[in-house]
């Protein structure tokens, strides 16, 4: 069989009747369209040169179109670089600059901005592909292609080829890019498939984002691997969500989707009666929510643990006890470690060391090629036996549980989103008025975390102090709006240990119940 993805997750033409994305108005797509339509936004990309290795960047409304250029990049032969749509152009021209992709997809409204970007950036076309009307350039070059879908036609790609980059934040405060191959795609997809029961039968709700591993990936690769259906909603909204709940058999929400329904008097046990799953990922569940959940629905949410660099890693089981707080046992074929975070030797001399906490490490098919053009980066996050160095810190409990007790390094995971503090540090840091800053994430009801910042001001006669909310408009500019600080605080000082490292765990302990309700 081939190693290209997109052969991988095809149905059989038996199965090509059935749909394969529903719109919110239920108008149904069938896996025989959206075969044909990939087909024609492949071959358009090969009109505009793109060869195998090529990389495709594309900053573009959710839409069933954007999933049918996805599967066209693989059947292309491109690497797929999709990038999140609140991305400012200032942190659009570092992806550009550092991809180097031969084509640019954007939604039409963002065309006239980004086009002299990208002809600086020396990127061979812009296109536009756009959700309703207008439609897009890419969307009519594509009409003008043969609709006809020849079995399997296909670039040959192997298992060891890069199918996507995602990009994500660095502790320096520049993004890397995750190179993810074919075979890492393929192997979390079908163990997905195996692990959460899926079948061509199951329909999963979907309101995430496209350009997020949790919702291209997990979800949409999951469903194709399948034979299922998705309903595609324009975004998270409480109103839709309870209109689809009754034609759905799975949704993957992250942890704020599920905190957002809990107050909704429509939340009950007839409300989810026929939903066979609920999935919480991409940023930890707190094991209040998880309760609260199951007392109101009678359903316990199904919570897993993974990462943009290795996919889904570990799930809570399907059939048996799912416990609150935990991320539950490694997926079959991926091997999970808790290890000496500084040697990375097991602790206690065994892979699982039952309670003792230690550097979460993975090793397995998911597991990514490497960051793009950084293989100094890559070779100091694998240890020399092949295990990725995640940069969590977890244990396992007595029952092979998976615990995650922090992370080693300053991640904030807010919304399901990763921020690194550094980033946002660097943007702060060079507003008016400020000596310097500290960025860290605590506790929210909403956001799982909130990115949270102290600022030291500079002596009074370099610039006049901003506001807080002058800060906050200034920062909107430079920055996704998910990486801005929910709050902006100042101090006189930052506290410091003797060698001059701020210690931030000290200010997530002062500020620790700022956002509690």
């Amino acid at each position: 069989m081939s190693g290209n993805l997109y052969t991988r997750l095809r149905v059989p033409p038996s199965g090509e009747a059935r749909p394969a994305i529903v719109l919110p108005d239920g108008r149904a797509i069938p896996y025989a369209q959206l075969y044909a339509r990939s087909g024609q936004y492949a071959q358009a990309l090969l009109d505009l040169g793109v060869t195998p290795g090529d990389r495709v960047a594309v900053q573009a409304p959710r839409s069933a179109e954007l999933i049918m250029v996805y599967l066209a990049c693989l059947r292309a032969g491109a690497v797929y670089l999709p990038l999140n749509e609140a991305y400012t152009q200032a942190e659009l021209e570092y992806f550009i600059a550092d991809a180097e992709p031969r084509v640019v997809v954007c939604a039409p409204g963002r065309l006239a901005a980004l086009l002299p970007l990208a002809r600086r950036l020396g990127v061979a076309h812009v296109v536009t592909l756009g959700a309703g009307e207008p439609r897009g350039s890419l969307a009519e070059r594509a009409d003008a292609q043969d609709p006809q879908d020849p079995q399997g036609f296909e670039v040959e790609r192997s298992a060891d080829d890069l199918a996507a980059i995602l990009y994500t934040s660095g502790t320096t405060g520049r993004s890397k890019g995750a190179m993810l191959t074919h075979g890492n795609l393929a192997s979390n997809a079908f163990a997905l498939k195996a692990a959460w029961r899926f079948t061509s039968a199951d329909v999963l709700l979907h309101a995430l984002p496209l350009y997020h591993i949790h919702g291209l990936f997990i979800a949409v690769n999951t469903v194709l691997a399948a034979g299922a259906s998705l309903i595609l909603l324009p975004a998270f909204e409480p109103d839709a969500v309870f209109r689809h709940l009754p034609g759905t058999t799975v949704f993957m929400g992250v942890p704020t989707f599920y905190v957002r329904l809990l107050p909704d008097p429509r939340l009950d046990r007839a409300a989810t009666a026929h939903v066979r799953l609920f999935v919480s990922g991409s940023a930890p569940l707190l094991a209040e929510t998880h309760r609260e959940w199951q007392a109101r629905t009678g359903q316990a949410i199904l919570e897993r643990y993974g990462m943009t660099e290795t996919g889904v890693i570990t799930s809570n089981p399907y059939g048996a006890e799912r416990v609150p707080g935990t991320v539950g046992m490694a997926l079959p074929g991926v091997e999970v470690r808790v290890a000496d975070p500084e040697s990375g030797a097991p602790l206690s001399g065994a892979p699982v060391a039952s309670g003792a906490v230690g550097m979460i490490e993975v090793r397995g098919p998911g597991v990514f090629a490497g960051y793009w053009r950084r293989p100094d980066k890559t070779r100091a996050e694998f240890r020399d036996d092949g295990y990725f160095v995640t940069g969590d810190l977890g244990r396992f409990d007595e029952r092979g549980y998976l615990h995650l007790v922090g992370r080693g390094k300053d991640l904030i995971i807010s919304g399901g989103f990763n921020v690194y503090p550094k980033e946002v540090e660097l943007e702060i840091d060079g507003l008016p008025g400020v000596l310097e800053s500290a960025v860290f994430g605590v506790p929210h009801p909403d956001f799982g975390e909130g990115v949270t910042a102290v600022v030291v001001r500079a002596a009074a006669d370099t610039a006049p102090p901003l506001s807080e909310a002058d800060m906050l408009a200034l920062l909107k500019e430079r920055l996704a709006g998910y990486k801005c600080p929910k709050r902006i605080l100042y101090v006189a000082e930052l506290p410091r240990n003797t060698m001059g490292k701020v210690q931030k765990n000290r200010l997530r302990e002062q500020y620790a119940q700022l956002y509690q309700r």
